[in-house]
């Protein structure tokens, strides 16, 4: 039997979280956090995570799963989704999937088998120290000697996958891409997307920046590294944080490491896009500066009840 799943995706900044909490009340659901860096505890302002009101109002789940300094793999974080979304409809309520990492969101719709292949820390230092002598590309140029189909779907930029798949292929002596597939999983998908005018976008997320920095950004990222963390872990690679601790560390001015968060978060924005393209014709957009819920809401009860299921309406968090 196929259970009924519904994913809401979009560009970080969009508004997801707030629609996904108005949801949730309305249609009796539970969040399920795909977001990469909100899975990280103690890194709450710079990831706008959901603040204590918004949870109480709807259940998150998957957020603060991990110490900023532990790398989560894409297959543990499906592990955990899975066991989440079974949670939730154990309970008869609505499993929401929200966030705006594309890959999580990927993984868990369409099933996908990945090496459960633990992370070797030792190993990991010992390509990220290659990485700094003979660059990027080198590592890249490597990977795609060994494994020439996982070199051509990842983008050599993207250093900890570049990573992953070398560390795969050195602990297995076996292609990473050769141990990944699919697996159709249970569940039958509505997709909702949440978009505004790009133009648009980039001010609200300017103006959440500014309030990141007012509530008290530099302090979280100060407080983090009072707990010894280097500013390398896993964790700062969301966006903003390396760009603070370069501040805090007086490598850059703040005006200077603002401009670089804006330039990297729209830069970001960009790569969400082409990689929700892909799916135009499955999600079902809603522009974000127009009135939306209704609408939503009405999809979304009209798709269950083409399924047998009825919405626990205005349930209420619990």
């Amino acid at each position: 039997m196929e259970w009924p799943l519904v994913v809401l995706v979009g560009p970080t900044g969009v508004g997801k979280t707030a629609l996904a909490v108005r949801l949730a009340e309305r249609l009796g659901a539970e969040v399920v956090s795909a977001d990469s860096r909100q899975v990280y505890r103690f890194l709450d302002i710079g990831t706008a995570k959901p603040t204590a009101e918004e949870r109480r109002r709807a259940p998150h789940h998957l957020l603060d799963v991990v110490n900023p300094d532990r790398t989560m793999t894409l297959a543990e974080y499906q592990e955990m989704a899975y066991a989440a979304i079974d949670d939730v409809r154990s309970r008869g309520r609505l499993p929401l999937l929200v966030g705006g990492t594309g890959l999580y969101v990927t993984a868990v719709v369409e099933g996908w088998r990945m090496p459960r292949v633990a992370p070797d820390e030792n190993l990991r230092q010992t390509l990220l120290q290659r990485v700094e002598r003979e660059g990027a590309m080198a590592l890249h140029a490597e990977l795609a000697r060994v494994d020439p189909l996982a070199a051509a779907r990842i983008d050599a930029r993207n250093v900890r996958r570049v990573i992953r798949a070398l560390e795969v292929y050195l602990l297995t002596g076996r292609p990473f891409s050769s141990q990944l597939g699919r697996q159709k999983p249970p569940h039958r998908v509505l997709w909702l997307g949440l978009t505004m005018p790009r133009p648009a976008l980039y001010e609200r997320v300017d103006a959440r920046i500014d309030r990141m920095l007012a509530e008290g950004w530099i302090a979280e990222v100060r407080d983090l590294l009072g707990r010894g963390c280097s500013g390398s872990e896993p964790a700062f690679s969301a966006l903003g944080y390396r760009e603070v601790v370069a501040h805090i560390r007086g490598e850059l001015q703040l005006e200077k490491a603002v401009a670089l968060i804006r330039r990297h978060t729209r830069r970001f924005i960009r790569h969400q896009g082409a990689w929700f393209r892909a799916d135009d014709e499955r999600i079902h957009w809603f522009d974000a500066t127009q009135p939306h819920d209704n609408a939503i809401e009405a999809l979304v009860t009209s798709a269950l009840a083409a399924q047998g299921v009825e919405c626990r309406r205005h349930a209420g968090a619990h």
